[in-house]
């Protein structure tokens, strides 16, 4: 049996974000990895390497019973502080988690292997590649199928969690795979959900807001949205008016639209729908 759906948020971290050094591509691709399993993304936050920010942003996320993900910051180089933040905002220690240890361990013999060299596992340079095992004391580990290092989750209030990927897009988007079609596949709803719009010209949203108000009354569970554009190359000038919602109240919500466009003898141009 389906469980409820839970609310999906995003945590993005690093000053190279912030400064313009690095474009964010983590939250675009979260949207494409949840709308693929007909989930969607509430929420999310951009945070530099700021310790107390990250803190109170953690402790919000697990207090909050949703599910979050966050993305960097859980290496073990002196820039890196968000697993020392998620145990401070859980109130834990921090613990070499002895999966993490056998994990990390396994790939330097690994690599030791393939360059035809040996290892000491008790040298300061292998037990300081340990760290990055150092998880709050409650952790689980997320495979990462790219080197082995594994990111961690931590259960939040009730059916929330926030789960902790490194910022390299080859190995956060695969971890994030996982932990949604393994913890969260009985939320799945693909084809359940439904956006449907058309494009109105020359209207003015001012005009239309008591008709989008009056849909959105009318049809519980629908949201209505109005993209405007003042320079799209095919339409000119023009309003992406819509609803989103499960499909047969949207397909209602959608006829009611449409009913209160046609009374305004507005010009409307070509219907869009996207199913998720």
């Amino acid at each position: 049996m389906a469980h409820p759906t839970p609310t999906f948020g995003a945590l993005i971290i690093g000053d190279e974000i912030l400064s313009g050094r690095r474009a964010d591509k983590h939250l675009p691709k979260l949207i494409e990895l949840l709308n693929a399993r007909g989930l969607s993304l509430a929420y999310a936050y951009h945070v530099g390497d700021d310790p107390a920010r990250i803190t109170a942003l953690l402790a919000n996320a697990f207090a909050s019973g949703d599910v979050v993900f966050s993305f960097g910051g859980i290496g073990a180089t002196p820039d890196d502080h968000t697993r020392q933040c998620a145990a401070a905002a859980l109130g834990q220690p921090l613990r070499l988690h002895p999966e993490a240890k056998a994990l990390i361990e396994q790939r330097m013999l690994d690599l030791a292997k393939q360059q035809g060299q040996t290892v000491d596992l008790a040298h300061p340079d292998s037990l300081q590649r340990l760290n990055m095992g150092v998880f709050p004391a409650s952790a689980s580990i997320i495979p990462n199928p790219y080197n082995q290092i594994p990111g961690f989750s931590c259960q939040g209030t009730g059916p929330g969690a926030v789960h902790f990927v490194p910022g390299f897009p080859v190995m956060a988007w695969p971890m994030v795979e996982w932990v949604l079609d393994t913890r969260y596949a009985d939320c799945f709803s693909v084809g359940a959900w439904m956006e449907k719009s058309v494009i109105v010209y020359g209207a003015m949203e001012a005009t239309l807001t008591p008709l989008m108000e009056r849909i959105e009354q009318t049809h519980p569970g629908i949201k209505v949205f109005s993209l405007p554009s003042v320079d799209h190359p095919e339409h000119g000038r023009h309003i992406d008016l819509g609803v989103k919602g499960p499909v047969l109240q949207a397909d209602a919500a959608f006829v009611d639209l449409l009913a209160g466009l046609n009374a305004r003898a507005l010009h409307l141009g070509p219907e869009l729908v996207r199913h998720q």
